[in-house]
């Protein structure tokens, strides 16, 4: 078992990463704007899964191989890089809340919303990289099995960043009243989230 001293530590550095400008900010920013906080739970639902993954991907040393394999890990990347383009495009060339009607809150538009949460956060191999260096840390032989201390860390991990997501997802749909009734602001604010996740992706795909 981790100790508490070491979780509190343990979640210093997730807080920072989490409150850090990214793309997963980007997305659930404009998704809960956008389409309203069912859309941006789902979303967080998805980044949720994504971490999971990268915790078990972690552990099962796959995070080793990204790195023993330049090939591998530039794939991933480049393939992260056009799936961000591929959003960013598709943000800018959708009408402003043009997606908030009642028949946009289906499930398959909730599916896509958490499709999106996995897919904009597995495709970048430096949050598994980021889990298989941040880990490791703070596991102690000592303190009893590795894998159960992997497992509540893990745990630690994905639950920080669903907080983070939430109160992104609340505080996007307080100002999206504000931007409904000012129409150069919602073109501004889907512009800004266009090019936002243009530029992510060009980092990602260029580092």
């Amino acid at each position: 078992m981790v100790s508490p001293h070491l979780l509190w530590v343990f979640i210093g550095p997730l807080a920072v990463v989490y409150a850090l400008p990214g793309p997963d900010m980007a997305l659930m920013l404009q998704t809960s704007g956008a389409r309203g906080f069912r859309h941006g739970l789902a979303v967080a639902a998805g980044l949720a899964t994504a971490r999971a993954t990268h915790v078990t991907l972690s552990a099962l040393g796959v995070a080793a191989l990204l790195r023993s394999a330049p090939w591998l890990y530039d794939g991933v990347r480049i393939a992260g890089g056009l799936y961000l383009s591929y959003v960013a495009i598709q943000i800018f060339r959708s009408p402003a809340f043009g997606l908030d009607a009642a028949s946009g809150q289906t499930a398959s538009t909730l599916r896509s919303a958490y499709a999106k949460g996995i897919l904009s956060s597995i495709l970048n191999p430096k949050a598994l990289l980021f889990c298989s260096v941040l880990l490791p840390q703070f596991v102690r032989p000592e303190a009893g099995p590795v894998w159960s201390q992997v497992l509540e860390l893990g745990i630690v991990l994905v639950a920080v960043g669903m907080m983070f997501d939430l109160a992104l997802a609340a505080g996007a749909v307080r100002i999206s009243g504000w931007l409904r009734r000012h129409p150069k602001a919602q073109t501004v604010q889907r512009w800004t989230f266009s090019a936002a996740l243009l530029a992510f992706a060009a980092r990602l795909s260029l580092e």
